[in-house]
């Protein structure tokens, strides 16, 4: 995650930019968690659309991009050079407008309100242009790429398009458009927010991260500069192809096995790491990799010779578990280091370890909540049992409260510290 030339406190946005934004994705798990729970009884099966674009909107939105843009206000200048001015100020019109806009967009859902549909449209979606034209302007300026940052521009440019898509979808469904392409852009929608912004930031922060977290050898140069590049060319490929109605069956075949490579290198990186000790976030890692691998697979077998009908909901699931223990994995290494780091530079002499931050046996654990989740949704969606559906929704109640927990406390240390120890005098 570190440049060669360090990290200074000048680069680096203050802690609360990062923290408000995790808090906010494990406050809206936890929502989700909650919800889930008190409806079990549709879980499986469900035909409602409202409870399905509410559970999807939860997770993409209020989880995933929640942690993944306040990660990104961290990583720029760490990654990639790049300094955020005022990132306080701008940091807080894309937090709040995303807030206050997923709101909107759930209260839109449930009641099919026209108006809460634009409200939404104009309100979410200018607060996910502001930070990601923010970031792709700073970006651009960058003169000499790594992998890692040339992939967050990729990344962010499918966010973009998956959030342009996203307006037009919400205008359709408040009745502001025709939408005669609704279904067509509803699919470039998805691949552009899953395949795009999802699965190419997170290959792109591992080019650096994995190395220099877990000391593994490189990954292969061709990787690392063309791979990004080359599943964003595939995506918009796919799109002009169903604009067409060309069939996307090869390029979705050929997006399922670079994903498959990409997991089995990383997979192989972890293996043969220099530093073997038992650590929570590679656990993570390497169950990410795993279901990332399964997921592909799943869409390779489906577009090749088919699979059974209930395979392709656990292809769903796979991927969700996937991004969650990738996300997780990166929480448990960024939290610790960054209250340390600011407050050491900041002088103060009983800055607390980052073992006292959060510590690795909590990490462990919440690991093990994890895949339990996992596990007992698996086996929910395959048989359908109400009992496993309650269960499964307790324990993502319990998976995101413990990980809530935990980053509440860690600001609450970090607060202490500057107010109750002694600073350093320079």
């Amino acid at each position: 995650m570190f440049n060669q030339g360090g990290l200074s406190l000048e680069q680096a946005p203050p802690i609360s930019v990062v923290l408000k934004f995790f808090i906010t994705a494990a406050t809206f798990g936890l929502l989700l968690g909650l919800y889930l729970l008190g409806d079990a009884t549709q879980v499986l099966p469900n035909n409602d659309y409202a409870f399905d674009v509410t559970i999807i909107h939860l997770l993409a939105l209020g989880v995933m991009a929640s942690f993944m843009l306040g990660a990104l206000f961290q990583m720029l200048p760490v990654i990639a050079g790049v300094v955020i001015q005022a990132p306080i100020k701008k940091s807080m019109v894309a937090h709040l407008l995303l807030i206050l806009g997923l709101i909107l967009q759930l209260g839109a859902f449930q009641t099919q309100n026209r108006w809460l549909y634009l409200a939404t449209a104009i309100i979410l979606g200018s607060g996910l242009l502001h930070a990601t034209t923010l970031m792709i302007k700073e970006l651009a300026k960058v003169k000499d790429h790594s992998g890692s940052s040339k992939g967050m521009l990729f990344a962010l440019g499918s966010f973009t398009l998956a959030i342009g898509f996203g307006i037009y979808l919400l205008l359709t469904l408040g009745g502001y458009v025709e939408g005669g392409s609704f279904e067509l852009i509803k699919t470039a929608h998805y691949s552009f927010a899953l395949f795009g912004w999802v699965s190419l930031l997170i290959v792109s922060v591992s080019f650096q991260v994995v190395e220099m977290f877990y000391v593994t050898p490189k990954y292969p140069n061709i990787m690392s500069q063309y791979l990004v590049i080359s599943i964003f060319l595939l995506l918009v490929f796919k799109l002009i192809a169903l604009l067409l109605g060309v069939p996307t069956v090869g390029i979705t075949i050929v997006l399922a096995l670079l994903f498959i490579s990409y997991g089995g290198i990383t997979l192989h990186r972890l293996y043969k790491r220099r530093r073997p000790t038992s650590d929570a976030t590679v656990w993570f890692w390497r169950l990410g990799m795993g279901l990332l691998i399964i997921t592909m697979g799943i869409i390779f077998l489906e577009h090749t010779m088919g699979v059974d009908e209930i395979v392709m909901p656990l292809s769903y699931l796979s991927f969700i578990g996937f991004a969650l223990s990738i996300v997780f994995a990166m929480v448990y290494k960024i939290v610790p280091f960054l209250v340390w780091f600011h407050l050491s530079n900041q002088g103060y002499l009983e800055a607390p370890m980052m073992h006292d931050v959060i510590h690795p046996k909590r990490a462990k654990i919440h690991f093990g909540i994890h895949l339990a989740m996992l596990l007992v949704w698996a086996g929910a969606m395959s048989f359908g049992y109400q009992g496993l559906i309650i269960l499964a929704s307790l324990l993502t109640t319990v998976s995101f409260g413990w990980l809530l927990y935990h980053l509440i406390m860690a600001w609450k240390k970090y607060d202490y510290t500057q107010k109750h120890t002694e600073r350093m005098e320079w």
